[in-house]
């Protein structure tokens, strides 16, 4: 039987969808890069996921706050101020030019006007919207982000939130070991602080359909003698990582402690083998 929290997602069964809510998302990451303080890692321009979508959390603009959300419940973006304020439209899957066109106007209504690079979204061609598929990606992707931030709960020291990146579409975490890299500026914390990523991709050029990762950098020696949770493989061809994919939970009758499983057997091992390398 299917596991309802865990629908099938073929890519190729939903890929136009997929490709028009990635390019929502780059619009209202763009306007949340454009007003938020900068984070380091970047982690002010990412997406985080709500209740019934992604949001880019509430972003400063003078005296107010406001927030966007693309619903993936009542397909709509949705605008709201701390003043009490709200706009919204619905997702029709409108060209990326009128999405960005659209969101722009109400923002302006409300008197924000962030600035974004334009020609980046002036396709205006029709995109695809199919809420059933929607649907089923935002049951998943709702699931993932609880199983993620449980995983997270578990370590010790810093970690990035669980985010979604909007110019990959992909829903990861970082764990930080508190090294830096030899060799590195220990001023620029993108490149010199030892980390792994944990995440789930929708499918790429490289592998077709939905799958999860882990990556280290740097990645420490032995890490791919590491022996993976059943349905799982070390991927060496372009990148280096462990995979799972996706549709191994699909029909998994504990689909939930498996994917658990695979993230906290790379993690420990992949934590151990930086400790020694330090050593």
């Amino acid at each position: 039987m299917t596991n309802s929290n865990f629908p099938s997602l073929a890519l190729a069964d939903w890929l136009a969808t997929r490709d028009t809510i990635a390019v929502y998302t780059q619009v209202i990451g763009k306007v949340r890069r454009a007003l938020t303080p900068h984070q380091k890692h970047w982690w002010h321009v990412s997406l985080r996921v709500a209740a019934t979508g992604l949001t880019t959390t509430p972003i400063p603009a003078g005296d107010k706050t406001f927030e966007l959300l693309l619903d993936f419940t009542h397909h709509r973006l949705l605008i709201t101020t701390s003043h009490g304020q709200r706009r919204d439209f619905p997702l029709t899957g409108q060209s990326v030019k009128d999405f960005k066109d659209q969101t722009l106007a109400l923002l302006s209504e409300l008197g924000f006007e962030p600035q974004i690079d334009h020609t980046l979204f002036e396709d205006d061609s029709a995109g695809t919207y199919d809420e059933t598929a929607v649907f089923n990606f935002w049951q998943a992707l709702s699931q993932i982000d609880a199983i993620l931030k449980e995983f997270k709960h578990g370590f010790r020291g810093e970690s990035s939130p669980v985010q979604l990146w909007p110019h990959h579409f992909d829903l990861g975490v970082n764990w930080f070991s508190g090294r830096l890299i030899p060799d590195q500026d220990p001023d620029d914390p993108e490149w010199s602080d030892e980390q792994m990523n944990f995440g789930f991709s929708t499918g790429d050029g490289g592998i077709a359909n939905p799958y999860f990762y882990i990556t280290a950098y740097p990645a420490p020696a032995g890490l791919t003698d590491t022996i993976l949770p059943e349905g799982a493989y070390w991927q060496t061809e372009g990148w280096t990582g462990a995979v799972l994919p996706y549709e191994t939970l699909v029909d998994h009758n504990n689909a939930k402690a498996h994917l658990l499983d695979f993230l906290r057997t790379v993690h420990q091992a992949g934590s151990e083998r930086m400790r020694d390398s330090s050593n």
